[in-house]
């Protein structure tokens, strides 16, 4: 399963959000310009959102977009299902042989665990400095 930049770029956005949960409306200007991303792009991209219920917007000089929930109540899941579509590793899978058929399910069911059990919360309070799993591969 590959992620796109619809997907990054909104998680981009939902995350901005959750870090700022609670003071108010921001901008997709002011997300744009910390993300060094394309407005426009972005633009694109919140109406989805939007029309999920994952996000309000608010109008006025000091209007911009708010989460509707806590952050801990919006899991990274919610977000990519509304701009990907369906988590799925391999498209028709019902056409492979049973042992494969297997493995992608198994795959899909991982992916979807990670993802509806990572919220905006969580994300929005990793740091830099947090370790990182460390992978040792041998050849």
């Amino acid at each position: 399963m590959k992620i796109s930049t619809k997907g990054r770029y909104g998680l981009t956005i939902m995350i901005a959000l959750a870090k700022k949960y609670g003071d108010g409306p921001i901008s997709l200007k002011s997300i744009a310009r910390e993300n060094q991303l394309s407005e426009h792009y972005l633009e694109q991209l919140i109406a989805p959102l939007r029309n999920a219920g994952l996000v309000k917007s608010v109008r006025g000089a000091y209007g911009g977009y708010m989460l509707t929930r806590d952050p801990a109540q919006i899991t990274s899941g919610d977000v990519i299902r509304v701009l990907e579509g369906p988590i799925s590793p391999v498209e028709g899978i019902e056409d492979e042989e049973p042992a494969k058929q297997a493995l992608w399910i198994r795959i899909r069911d991982a992916v979807k665990d990670v993802l509806d059990t990572t919220t905006l919360y969580d994300l929005a309070q990793h740091h830099e400095d947090d370790e990182h799993d460390a992978y040792m591969f041998y050849i």
